[in-house]
């Protein structure tokens, strides 16, 4: 299949039978209208505006991953994570990354958040999110989510750019 073709029919990946090559998993915490957002350092989206988070481990499940996450790149500890929704990336460049990340949000913290050698932590407005800094997709499903809504996005990238997006929003869905 060309690269053109792919270009301009990214919809045409069988998400039902779709496979990752990669887990992860991300955490929005949440403190009054504010949320607590990173400028990542290191990794995947390197220079970008996210969500702490990351890979998760052989022998991790989700939470676990996002809970070891949390610690390692701003030193909070969180507990009572609530499962907000699932990402499924497919990167047509030349990585041809599948990624599957798991959303959770909390409003449960201790310690404050510092910098470490992955991630300059900082709070943010929930209506000053800054986008323009994040990955393109965020601003489709981020602001719903904050608000409470679960959700599942399927979303096609070539390097930082969108090509295609599926978002569906439904009830809150508590398994992992």
């Amino acid at each position: 299949m060309s690269k053109e073709y792919e270009i301009i029919q990214p919809q045409m990946i069988e998400w039902k039978t779709w496979q990752p090559s990669m887990l992860s998993s991300l955490v929005f915490i949440c403190r009054d209208a504010e949320v607590l957002l990173i400028r990542k350092k290191t990794g995947l989206g390197a220079g970008k505006i996210n969500a702490p988070g990351g890979k998760i481990e052989h022998g991790e499940n989700a939470e676990t991953a996002a809970i070891r996450e949390v610690e390692e790149e701003v030193k909070l500890k969180v507990k009572d994570l609530k499962k907000m929704g699932t990402l499924k990336f497919q990167f047509i460049d030349g990585s041809n990354l599948a990624l599957h990340c798991t959303v959770f949000k909390t409003l449960e913290f201790i310690g404050e958040p510092e910098e470490t050698t992955e991630a300059t932590p900082f709070w943010c407005n929930n209506n000053e999110i800054p986008y323009k800094e994040m990955w393109a997709d965020d601003i489709c499903w981020l602001p719903g989510m904050l608000e409470g809504n679960c959700f599942e996005g399927e979303f096609v990238f070539e390097g930082d750019s969108m090509l295609w997006k599926d978002i569906r929003w439904h009830q809150i869905d508590q398994e992992s």
